[in-house]
């Protein structure tokens, strides 16, 4: 367990190490995504900008060791929100940090009138096994379809 640590709201300040953390975290097993740097860099800020965007970052002794990112939106039955980024760098993976990343979240969000919070994960590996320990689990009534333009 690392002891050193604060988990604080995500600061455009840090966008840089957002990217680099997103391009080598999903760079690895079992996503592969080709990532560079400077295309993560504004997938980030992208969210960053969003009005809607709400995120923590995990700094170890004031570095940036991963973050967690997310959007929320209005329907017709309340505010969901959807966790749109979780990255750990890959030298402080399996440390617990996506843990209290997603605890802290999840947290936070109760306290924000969020009726639902969604995200998509890879459907192979433990990603799911992971996300079940905080209650998520596969929608039955909905499908994600996407089509290559």
């Amino acid at each position: 367990m690392i002891e050193n640590f604060t988990i604080k709201g995500c600061t455009p300040s840090h966008l840089e190490e957002y990217g680099k953390i997103y391009a080598e975290a999903f760079g690895g097993e079992p996503w592969n995504d080709h990532w560079s740097v400077e295309d993560a860099t504004v997938h980030v800020k992208e969210l960053l900008d969003s009005p809607a965007c709400y995120g923590l970052e995990y700094l170890v002794d004031g570095e940036v060791a991963g973050f967690i990112l997310g959007t929320s939106m209005l329907f017709s039955y309340g505010r969901t929100f959807e966790i749109n980024d979780l990255a750990v760098a890959p030298a402080f993976q399996g440390k617990g940090i996506g843990t209290l990343l997603m605890e802290r979240m999840l947290s936070d969000l109760r306290g924000k009138d969020i009726k639902a919070v969604h995200l998509i994960t890879f459907g192979e590996g433990n990603l799911q096994t992971f996300y079940a320990k905080f209650g998520f689990r596969k929608e039955d009534m909905v499908v994600l379809m996407g089509a290559d333009l």
